[in-house]
């Protein structure tokens, strides 16, 4: 348990960690509550596994991991755990509705849907969070602290 939450006293993983969790959050906020224009729990577990035919427990589970995984991200709880989940929510996420519209986001409203860059960015931060763990401030800091060797 140890190595799980052991991490460094790095500011740049507390940079990465903190970035992710405030991008990661109002996406899982549209998801979960509603908030910036999105569907919120109820419309968003129906256009999962309605439309887009994803089973309810990985509906759920994505819902969930975006909106409080996120959270954990800016508070460094669990880093090393949620990095991998927003990882794999990604790729999901580019599996099922993005590689279509390849690489670049629609930023001119020039193309059907939205490319994976962005997917690709929060994988790679989830990847570095993966090998460093959280970093300076975090929770998992102070519980690597607490836990024996």
């Amino acid at each position: 348990m140890k190595k799980f939450f052991a991490t460094d006293n790095s500011t740049a993983a507390f940079i990465l960690r903190l970035t992710l969790g405030i991008v990661m959050f109002p996406h899982g906020a549209q998801k979960l509550f509603g908030w910036f224009g999105g569907f919120g729990f109820s419309g968003t577990m129906g256009a999962f596994t309605g439309s887009m035919g994803i089973p309810a427990v990985i509906a759920f589970l994505v819902i969930i991991g975006e909106s409080f995984g996120a959270i954990g991200l800016i508070a460094g709880f669990l880093t090393r755990f949620t990095a991998a989940s927003m990882a794999v929510i990604m790729l999901g996420a580019i599996s099922i509705a993005h590689w279509q519209h390849g690489f670049f986001m629609n930023w001119f409203g020039n193309q059907e849907g939205q490319g994976y860059e962005y997917h690709l960015l929060v994988i790679g931060i989830s990847a570095a969070l993966m090998i460093t763990g959280a970093g300076r401030w975090s929770v998992d800091r102070e519980v690597a602290k607490r836990l024996p060797a």
